[in-house]
Parts: structure tokens; C-alpha cells; sequence
């Protein structure tokens, strides 16, 4: 399966602004000054060797992720503002020609993960089909809601799409033609929300935001590990510092710390942090990710490989 990473911010979206676009340029500048760049053919390499937090930017987007099988077939989870990027890159697929069809899944409605939906293009083409699927038996409702004329000049249902809706029931599995099976589990956030599990040809992929597990949570953390255990790939909420965490207890988020140690309890290969601090810069999510890493040498023996979730991130299985 293929993964890509549409949106990485957590709660609202947090587009940079000029002056932390000025201060990159400026330290990117006097590094060039300091290495001596003196021609563009040296511009690749300086680049490729610059620092994360100048090299790349985690992104501004709220949560959206998507996914292909092996056999070409389109699955989708959460659609924050990020939704918006992705539907213009569908739009020259079939999706565009109204020959798209989409398997939609939701892991809760709060409006970061859902406020991209009447900005994605695919859904007012006639012909495309989107399946929405998940937990929640008034799914329907709240997106209509979402999109009433008070706060939205379109209706959802006025999209020309064409929309099925499928509540999923406690311990279901869903098994589609591509061979690809999909589970759920419940998470600890207010107003509840859903880790959605992956399988595709012995590969299982996680995603697992908008979950707070904290030091008090330990034996909750082992109580759900045969959910998690062994994936290859879990992306999972890691919106704080630890310290931040102490005073945003409640508030529904993990910090780094926790979030290491919960892939760790869960024998999890490779741990991608996302859900980012909207308040947080780029220079401080990349040191919260040398932070987890720093954290993960401590536990001692862990051989988890830990990354830092970016916009326009893909991940093959």
C-alpha cells in the first residue's frame, strides 16, 4: 500500500507566516555565507545537508491521509483542511472525469478532521462515488450540519457526488476486493474517536490520532496493545511536549514522550509522530522529533524508528 500525508497539524491550521518565512531565509543565508556558496552547482548538496526544521516544514494543514492498494483501489481518512490539496491532485485522475470512487473513513468530527470536505473538489463531480464509513450512526447528520446554509453557501447533499454512509459495529472488519482489511479501535479523546488499522499482504499500517494517553494510563496503554502490536508503520497523535502535556490534561492530545512509549509497550516498527502543535514552529516540532529520539535511547534496546509527520510525506508498505 502507499500512504501520503495531506495534512499534519493538529486542532486548527497553521499556515506560516511571513515573519517565520523571514527568519528562514535569514538562517538558510548565513549558513550559505558560513559554507561558502559560491555557484548554484553547490546549492543541492548545501541544501541536502542543512537542518530538518530549515530543510523541510511539517505543514500547516489540518488531518487528512491517503491511501492506494497494490491494485490502484482509493482510500481516504479524515478530511481537515488538508482534504482540499488532495482533491485538486484527484481531479486529475478518474476523479476528475466522474469515474472516482472513494472509500471514506472518519475517525471522529471535530472540526479539524472534517472542515476540507466542502473544499474537496471530487465531491461536486456527477459519476464519483464516496463511501463513507465509520462508528458514528448519525455521521450523515453532522456533515450535513457542517455545511447548512448559515455556514456554507453549498449543502453536502447539493454536491453531485454520489454518497453511501455505513456505521461500522463494535469488532467489525471490513474485507474489500483488493484484499485490503480494515478494523477499528476506540481512542481516549473527548467526544471519543478512532484509530482505523490497515492490512494489506502481511503489511499493517495505523492511523491513531486525536488520542491522549498519559503516565496515569499505563495499564489502559497494555490493555488495547493486541490492537497495535507488531504494526509496521503507526501514525499517532504526539501533539506536546511533556511538560505542556501537564497542563493540558483533558485535553484530548499525547505528548512525544508518551507517544514513544506507547509504541514501544506495542512493539510498533516504525513510530510517525503527527498532530502537531498548531502554536509550535517548524524549528520546535523538529526538536521535539530529536527529543523523541533522545527519549527512545533512554528506554534503552528499542530498535523503533521514529519520524516526524510532513505534509506530502509518502510511506510505502
Amino acid at each position: 500500500m502507499k500512504i501520503k500525508l495531506f495534512g499534519t497539524r493538529g486542532s486548527i491550521a497553521a499556515p506560516m507566516g511571513n515573519a517565520a518565512y523571514i527568519e528562514k531565509i535569514q538562517e538558510i543565508l548565513e549558513r550559505c555565507i558560513d559554507n561558502h556558496i559560491t555557484s548554484k552547482e553547490q546549492i543541492p548538496e548545501f541544501i541536502n545537508f542543512l537542518p530538518n526544521h530549515l530543510k523541510y516544514t511539517a505543514g500547516g494543514d489540518t488531518t487528512c491521509i491517503y491511501l492506494q492498494s497494490k491494485s490502484g483501489k482509493h482510500y481516504m481518512v479524515d478530511c481537515g483542511t488538508g482534504g482540499r490539496v488532495l482533491g485538486d491532485e484527484l481531479m486529475k485522475t478518474e476523479f476528475g472525469k466522474g469515474k472516482g470512487e472513494m472509500e471514506f473513513f472518519i475517525t471522529h468530527t471535530h472540526w479539524d478532521h472534517i472542515q476540507g470536505i466542502p473544499f474537496f473538489k471530487p465531491i461536486y463531480i456527477p459519476g464519483n462515488k464516496l463511501n463513507f464509513r465509520s462508528p458514528y450512526p448519525d455521521l450523515e447528520n453532522r456533515l450535513v450540519a457542517q455545511q447548512v446554509k448559515e455556514f456554507f453557501p453549498m449543502p453536502f447533499h447539493a454536491t453531485a457526488s454520489t454518497k453511501t454512509f455505513q456505521t461500522l459495529e463494535k469488532g467489525q472488519v471490513l474485507e474489500f476486493s483488493d484484499g485490503m482489511r480494515i478494523s477499528f479501535h476506540p481512542l481516549k479523546h473527548p467526544g471519543g474517536s478512532y484509530a482505523y488499522k490497515f492490512e494489506e499482504d502481511g503489511k499493517v499500517f495505523i492511523f491513531a490520532t486525536d488520542a491522549e494517553y498519559t503516565g496515569n494510563d499505563i495499564d489502559l496503554v497494555k490493555e488495547i496493545s493486541p490492537f497495535f502490536k507488531n504494526a509496521d508503520i503507526l501514525v499517532l497523535d504526539c501533539q506536546y511536549t511533556l511538560d505542556e502535556s501537564f497542563t493540558k490534561f483533558d485535553w484530548g492530545h499525547t505528548s512525544y514522550t508518551m507517544g514513544v512509549n506507547c509504541a514501544t509497550i506495542w512493539n510498533v516498527k516504525t513510530l510517525v509522530m503527527t498532530h502537531h502543535e498548531p502554536a509550535y514552529n517548524d524549528r520546535k516540532v523538529f526538536e521535539i522529533l530529536d527529543e523523541a529520539i533522545e527519549h527512545k535511547r533512554n528506554l534503552g534496546g528499542s530498535p523503533l524508528e521514529i519520524l516526524l509527520a510532513r505534509e506530502g510525506m509518502v510511506i510505502e508498505l
